[in-house]
């Protein structure tokens, strides 16, 4: 191997571990002895990275723009490439207008043979039919979930009876085609699975369910895995069910 090539190993390694990494993983991940590896986290410094730490300690890389060109290979740019455009055939507006930007950028900062590639990459992700748009705001949804905040919804369900709902929103997930809240529902005091296309008038409220949101989801992906025959038509073994 290359000495390029070991130090972009080298730095994949320190993205990929949780900080402090010992220079002994480090070493181990590439192939090289302690020694080596100390001269390479010295070379990788001397090129821009912000690499935390000493021998003995542990380091924690801190992603620097001066850094050489990102370098992914052929299968990693495919796989970004598919992700991005499935965001973009089924997220919401702004989620997906977010994918496009985020290939623009990619774009930008890999080496030109890869930027063609991933221009014209083999696999593509797409929609003959387009999930409904939600009728909230998203983006206000996803930063109540990211900040724990308890929301309160108008929600009308397939019957067309409208509720209000006080919810803590902990997921949105797509299932069978539409886009869907996974949420603890305070009025009926268990797990629901809320369809964003049937959601109006969204209000975060000041509520906070922190810190409770992770060991929450935790819960309802169990129960939901536990769901037959699949999660957007729940026959439900516990506690949650679909607000269909």
């Amino acid at each position: 191997m290359s000495r390029t090539a070991r130090l972009f190993q080298l730095m994949q390694s320190l993205r990929r571990h949780a900080p402090p990494v010992t220079a002994r993983q480090l070493a181990d991940d590439t192939g090289v002895s302690l020694r080596t590896l100390y001269r390479d986290i010295e070379a990788l410094r001397g090129l821009g990275a912000i690499i935390d730490g000493t021998a003995g300690y542990g380091y924690a890389l801190t992603e620097d723009a001066a850094l050489p060109p990102m370098m992914f290979d052929d299968e990693e740019i495919e796989a970004i490439v598919l992700g991005l455009r499935e965001v973009q055939a089924v997220a919401d507006p702004d989620l997906a207008q977010a994918a496009q930007n985020a290939v623009a950028k990619l774009q930008a900062r890999l080496p030109s043979a890869q930027a063609h590639r991933l221009q014209y990459a083999v696999l593509h992700a797409d929609r003959i039919v387009r999930p409904p748009l939600p009728t909230v705001d998203v983006r206000a949804l996803r930063r109540a979930t990211w900040d724990e905040r308890t929301i309160e919804i108008d929600y009308i369900d397939a019957m067309g009876a409208a509720t209000k709902r006080r919810v803590d929103p902990l997921s949105i997930v797509f299932l069978k085609e539409t886009h869907n809240l996974i949420a603890w529902c305070h009025l009926r005091q268990a797990y629901r699975n809320f369809r964003l296309d049937r959601m109006q008038n969204l209000t975060v409220t000041d509520a906070s369910f922190r810190p409770r949101r992770v060991p929450m989801l935790r819960e309802a992906i169990e129960v939901l895995s536990n769901c037959w025959p699949e999660p957007s038509v729940m026959v439900p073994k516990k506690h949650v069910m679909a607000e269909s």
